[in-house]
């Protein structure tokens, strides 16, 4: 979906890179390592966004190292419609909120630091977890949204060490 509106891949990779979880900074070496790609072509996306105030940057020694502008008057739609262009939305609408007890529930992996995958990694922090029901979800969940879902349960008090292993991760749902 996401490929027709915005034909530029680089574009769409600095897209979730950087709106998909907000924490995120990265400098155009790392990216052009991550990306595969030149950085040149990497370099102009990044003065645009830079431009335009999506993004914003500071030094650090002889790097300059980007991060989202959450001030952007766009910054929360943007990052919207990349939730459900990796189809997160669907996953918290569809199986999260019909689990049990749940307290939590992180993005880790790849997904979590902004890179696109076709695996979403979740842990879910609760207690009384339903983990039957929590399979079929899963598969109705990877059917939606044409990608693989690996959903971990972690009780509350395990939380920070499931999460530590992660490396990378990003709250999506928290219950109130």
């Amino acid at each position: 979906m996401l490929e027709s509106l915005i034909t530029s891949q680089t574009r769409i990779k600095l897209l979730l890179k950087f709106f998909l979880n907000a924490e995120t900074t990265a400098y155009l070496r790392g990216l052009e390592a991550e990306f595969k790609e030149s950085s040149n072509a990497i370099r102009v996306e990044l003065n645009r966004f830079e431009e335009a105030g999506l993004l914003t940057s500071s030094k650090d020694q002889n790097k300059k190292i980007y991060t989202a502008n959450r001030q952007h008057p766009l910054f929360d739609n943007l990052h919207g419609l990349l939730l459900k262009h990796v189809g997160i939305d669907r996953i918290i609408n569809d199986v999260i909120l019909k689990l049990g007890k749940l307290e939590r529930a992180w993005l880790v992996g790849d997904m979590a630091a902004g890179k696109n995958s076709q695996v979403l990694e979740i842990v879910l922090v609760g207690e009384e977890i339903d983990k039957v029901y929590l399979s079929e979800l899963v598969k109705k969940a990877e059917a939606l949204i044409n990608r693989k879902v690996l959903i971990s349960t972690s009780k509350i008090e395990d939380e920070d060490n499931q999460l530590k292993k992660a490396n990378n991760s990003l709250l999506l749902w928290k219950n109130n």
